[in-house]
């Protein structure tokens, strides 16, 4: 499991991709990171994924972990996989 990537919720709706790196920057170099937008309104969700380069950096960063952003106490963990469903609800066998 990959052990470098962060979700980082409970943000302000108006928090940037470039205010998130600023924040996040000190701890490592970041690989990549995605604030994840709602696909029908465009604007932001009020959460985010960000990738090190080194775990050692994630582990460092997880001291946000209800820091203040913008009157909001920002919610920092490892981030883990999704589990996936199945299809479309229809059983096998059928």
């Amino acid at each position: 499991m990959q052990q470098n990537k962060l979700y980082v919720g409970n943000f302000p709706f108006n928090v940037t991709e470039s205010q998130l790196q600023e924040r996040f920057a000190p701890y490592g170099e970041i690989e990549q990171l995605s604030v994840i937008m709602d696909r029908d309104t465009g604007r932001p969700k009020g959460f985010a994924f960000i990738t090190y380069a080194l775990q050692q950096s994630a582990e460092k960063a997880l001291e946000q972990n209800g820091m203040d952003m913008g009157g909001r106490p920002l919610r920092v963990n490892i981030a883990t996989d999704k589990p996936r469903r199945g299809g479309f609800g229809r059983r096998s066998g059928r």
